[in-house]
C-alpha cells in the first residue's frame, strides 16, 4: 500500500522505467533534503519515461503527514508514491533492512527497466544523500545503451577522452578487427567508439546543467 493507493511492482509500470528508492524513515532531515530533490526533478524522470516509488518502514499515516508538511513548510508538492512497510516486509525481502539499525530501511536505489529487469543497484550510508542528478544521468545512459547497443564512458557525456561518444562492444573474431577500422575512431582494436544523435548526449548535459545551479 501507498500514500496514492496500492500498486503493484513490476506490473503497474510497463512499458515505463521506474526508481525504487528505500530512506531510512519519515521526518527526518536528510531524507526531506532527497524528496525535495526528487520532486524538483520529477519533471526530468518523466521525461525518460520513468516513474519514482519511495519506500521506508512507515506507516501510510506517516507517508502522508511527512508529505502534507513538506507542502506546507516548504512549498514541495511530492508527486509520486511511497510504500508504507511498516512490518519490514518489503524491505526484508528486498534485503534493505540496515545493519546499523533494524528499524530503519537503507538508502537504497533500484533502476528498473521498462521490462521489469533491474538494471543498477546503490546503496547509501545513512549519513548520506543521494546524487538526484547522478541517478538521471544513469538512467538516460541506460537507455542511450539500450538503443545504440554501445558501452557509455566515465561522465558521460563529458568524457575526458571521447567526450559525448560511446564505446563500441569489442569483437568476437580476429577476422572483425579490420573492419572496425573503417568503420568506427578508434584508440585500438579493443578501444573503438562511434557517435550518437547529438539530441541524446544534449539531453544528458540538461541533467548535467543542474548540478551546476544547484552547486551555486
Amino acid at each position: 500500500m501507498t500514500n496514492y493507493g496500492r500498486k503493484v511492482l513490476p506490473d503497474d509500470y510497463k512499458g515505463k522505467w521506474f526508481i525504487l528508492f528505500s530512506h531510512p524513515a519519515d521526518f527526518t532531515p536528510v531524507c526531506t533534503t532527497e524528496f525535495v530533490a526528487f520532486t524538483i526533478r520529477y519533471k526530468d524522470f518523466q521525461r525518460l519515461n520513468t516513474e519514482l516509488i519511495g519506500l521506508s518502514i512507515d506507516s501510510n499515516y506517516s507517508h502522508i503527514k511527512w508529505v502534507e508538511w513538506i507542502k506546507e513548510k516548504l512549498g514541495y508538492e511530492v508527486p509520486f508514491p511511497i510504500i508504507a512497510d511498516p512490518r519490514g516486509q518489503v524491505a526484508e525481502k528486498l534485503g534493505l533492512l540496515h545493519a546499523q539499525s533494524t528499524t530503519s530501511t537503507v538508502r537504497a536505489v533500484f533502476i528498473v527497466d521498462h521490462r521489469g529487469i533491474i538494471r543498477a543497484i546503490l546503496y547509501y550510508p545513512l549519513e548520506l544523500g543521494r546524487n538526484i542528478d547522478e541517478i538521471l544521468r544513469m538512467v538516460k545512459a541506460l537507455q542511450v545503451h539500450e538503443q545504440y547497443k554501445a558501452a557509455i564512458p566515465a561522465n558521460w557525456p563529458n568524457n575526458e577522452l571521447i567526450g559525448e561518444r560511446v564505446i563500441v562492444p569489442p569483437p568476437s573474431t580476429m577476422a572483425e578487427i579490420p573492419e572496425r577500422f573503417k568503420s568506427y575512431q578508434c584508440f585500438d582494436w579493443w578501444f573503438c567508439h562511434k557517435e550518437v544523435p547529438s539530441s541524446e548526449a544534449e539531453e544528458a548535459r540538461v541533467f548535467l546543467k543542474r548540478v551546476a545551479e544547484v552547486r551555486k
